[in-house]
């Protein structure tokens, strides 16, 4: 009787505890004497003719695995296979190839590593292709709904909290407001975490509304209550006090967050007659070795996804709740989009603090 094959891929942007994720589906799969096939860069490797992909030996997934940051098998952020573009410009609906090559595997199941918009475009693939698939959630801006926590977002907040840790001493030296701009796309809970735990005064973040003065009027409180330092923390998606987005073009015509910190650095020092400067951390929050914690919670979630397969149960996401790895339909979690809320326990907790959310 031949093996079921199980195929994994990664998709969207990278972050800590993918390999950590793989290396549990392989081990789990392979106690239940199936095969896992590891399909190279996401849905781009399907595009290939034949797929690329290899079968992945358990032997090679040792402890080691785990410590490695990114992802062995690669991964893409480009490329809407329902509209993918072209060299001409224009664009062109490939979802069909990335079906057939799904098939040419000859796969039982896909295991989808990614964030809400992987899944968006996994689970139409999965419908039109009518292909077993079950997600696991990953991504640094923690905003994947019906979960607790995805991975890589521990490492991201650890690595932003770090960055504080060594700010802190080399402003208090030089008499300055350090500015920290932090990833998180649309969500600010990397800011709020590192916020917290890095010791910051002043946490601005996209779901909060803020103005320039409020933020320069705690700055100045704090010098007038004779400390010399400020630590500020900045999600790169808040935008200016009008309504400005911060945004940079790219080569090919792609548009990221990126500048709020130098903004803010401007508009402080005016405000406050403080000397500013600013970090901008960027993908240093995405590519480390993982945190136990992503390690633990990739693991759970790898050896779930694997489990659900064998019940029959497709469609859905692994998920943490209370304690406990779930499932979840993935269409709710997509659905489910999280943002901070203003209500709930850590912006109360910073603001119990007297951490000032500029508002």
């Amino acid at each position: 009787m031949a093996k079921k094959r199980i195929g994994i891929l990664t998709s969207g942007g990278d972050c800590a505890g993918l390999n950590a994720a793989i290396r549990a589906v392989v081990h789990r799969a392979h106690l239940l004497d199936w095969e896992t096939v590891g399909i190279i860069d996401g849905t781009a490797g399907l595009l290939q003719d034949p797929p690329e992909c290899r079968v992945l030996d358990p032997h090679e997934f040792d402890g080691n695995i785990m410590r490695l940051g990114g992802t062995i098998l690669g991964t893409t952020n480009k490329g809407n296979p329902f509209a993918f573009p072209m060299p001409d410009g224009s664009t062109k609906d490939m979802s069909g190839k990335i079906v057939d090559g799904f098939k040419a595997l000859g796969l039982d199941a896909v295991i989808g590593i990614g964030g809400d918009g992987s899944f968006a475009i996994l689970k139409k693939l999965a419908k039109k292709g009518g292909i077993n698939l079950v997600g696991i959630p990953k991504t640094i801006d923690n905003d994947i709904g019906m979960t607790e926590a995805a991975v890589g977002f521990d490492t991201a907040v650890a690595v932003a909290t770090e960055a504080l840790d060594r700010l802190q001493p080399t402003a208090a030296s030089h008499d300055r407001v350090m500015i920290l701009e932090v990833m998180g796309r649309d969500a600010g809970h990397i800011a709020v975490s590192a916020g917290i735990a890095g010791g910051a005064d002043v946490i601005l973040i996209p779901e909060a509304d803020y103005s320039i003065e409020n933020v320069a009027k705690k700055i100045l409180s704090i010098k007038e209550s004779g400390r010399n330092f400020a630590l500020v923390v900045v999600s790169e998606a808040v935008k200016t006090p009008s309504g400005e987005k911060f945004q940079v073009s790219y080569h090919g015509g792609e548009k990221r967050y990126g500048g709020i910190g130098h903004y803010l650095g401007e508009k402080i020092a005016e405000a406050t007659g403080f000397e500013t400067r600013v970090t901008i951390l960027g993908h240093v929050q995405r590519g480390c070795s993982p945190t136990y914690n992503d390690r633990l919670l990739a693991s759970a979630f790898g050896v779930k996804a694997v489990d659900l397969i064998q019940e029959g149960k497709f469609g859905r996401m692994v998920a943490w709740s209370n304690r406990q790895v779930i499932d979840v339909a993935i269409e709710d979690a997509i659905a489910a989009y999280q943002q901070v809320d203003l209500d709930g326990t850590l912006v109360q907790t910073a603001k119990a603090l007297g951490i000032s959310l500029g508002d």
